[in-house]
């Protein structure tokens, strides 16, 4: 399977550009040149930098910062189980912060809403509360 950058980027559901900035950021490796006589000078990825590409969407899906990904990506040649588990509970824990913080100001937002539907006189609460 060879891919042009297009279809690598499609295949990965970003864009071109984010493959070079990936790139530039040493996450994708450079691609490698057509071996085919009338190959025109393109470059060509295989299923190998799909896969990569993929967990680094991934793993920026989880919240992980490029530069944690590009850890955890060296980790992956490496058995530093211990430095990946780490990294991975290091994420867990500032999700479990994030989502505790999204927690409170949701009970707080339910809070101001059941107030403003009291059908009290005056200007509704919750825009007050972010003045």
């Amino acid at each position: 399977m060879a891919l042009t950058i297009s279809e690598l980027a499609k295949s990965g559901g970003v864009g071109v550009e984010t493959i070079r900035f990936y790139q530039r950021k040493g996450l994708l490796p450079d691609p490698k040149p057509s071996r085919q006589p009338r190959g025109g000078g393109r470059r060509h990825y295989g299923p190998d930098e799909l896969r990569r590409l993929r967990f680094i969407r991934a793993a920026q899906t989880a919240g992980f910062t490029l530069r944690e990904i590009n850890q955890l990506l060296a980790l992956d040649s490496t058995n530093d189980r211990p430095r990946a588990r780490e990294l991975a509970q290091a994420r867990l824990k500032a999700l479990d912060e994030q989502i505790a913080e999204l927690r409170e100001a949701r009970q707080s937002l339910a809070r101001l809403a059941k107030e403003c539907a009291g059908g009290a006189a005056g200007p509704c609460p919750i825009i007050a509360s972010f003045e």
